[in-house]
């Protein structure tokens, strides 16, 4: 046999082997964050659900959805094992001191101060502008319209 004739299924051999091993490395990765999930610590769910971890079984989880409220989901179902601090940030609302500092920014209720300098430099640069439009033209649509007493788009359809 010929090297050339072997090369297209050397090249998707090579192919399917990069691709299960970054498959199988992603797994490895949430198995990983998965075993390293503890007792009290705030998980998002594949479903988008954010809740805390009250028990690890060894193919459940148990999560306190809200106070008082359990829900026994497969360890598969958990998406991300998120810190303390991202946790609280998206669930309870609380601001990164970082994120807090930043208050000096003033924000306007209304877009007016936003265009008041955009309205000054135009009207500061503003040249007569061209007429474009074809003199002929447009005598003529106004003739044409006189003549059979409908303009553009009437019909005589009632």
């Amino acid at each position: 046999m010929n090297i050339v004739t072997l090369l297209p299924f050397i090249v998707l051999i090579g192919a399917m082997f990069l691709m299960t091993r970054s498959a199988k490395k992603k797994q490895q990765a949430a198995a990983k964050m998965r075993d390293d999930m503890q007792p009290g610590t705030g998980v998002r769910t594949i479903g988008g659900m954010y809740a805390t971890v009250k028990e690890i079984g060894d193919e459940t989880v148990l999560l306190e959805v809200a106070p008082g409220v359990h829900a026994v989901y497969a360890k598969n179902a958990i998406g991300a094992v998120l810190d303390d601090s991202e946790y609280n940030r998206i669930v309870h609302g609380d601001e990164e001191e970082d994120e807090a500092s930043d208050t000096d920014t003033v924000v306007p209720d209304d877009a007016s101060s936003l265009t008041e300098a955009a309205d000054a430099t135009e009207t500061e640069d503003a040249a007569p502008k061209a007429d474009l439009t074809k003199k002929a033209d447009a005598a003529e649509a106004a003739t044409e319209g006189q003549k059979d007493g409908k303009t553009d788009g009437e019909t005589d359809a009632k």
